[in-house]
């Protein structure tokens, strides 16, 4: 699916908006991290580098779901 969409100017690349939509994309659990990185059009290495560099962590879990893990250390 391709997607078009009219932006008023900004000074942002279309490779940075790809970025940003695809991180925000990822943070909302909407897509999962292959995806967004495919969004983005980087493996998905780089794009948890790209995410670690702007201090986005590119795991996520729920309090619930941390404290069961470390419960079942």
């Amino acid at each position: 699916m391709e997607l078009k969409i009219n932006i008023p100017e900004i000074n942002l690349s279309e490779e940075d908006l790809k970025i940003l939509l695809s991180i925000k994309l990822f943070e909302e659990e909407i897509i999962s991290l292959g995806k967004a990185a495919e969004i983005a059009g980087y493996s998905e290495k780089t794009f948890t580098e790209i995410m670690l560099h702007k201090g986005k962590p590119p795991l996520f879990y729920k309090e619930m779901n941390l404290t069961e893990e470390l419960n079942n250390a």
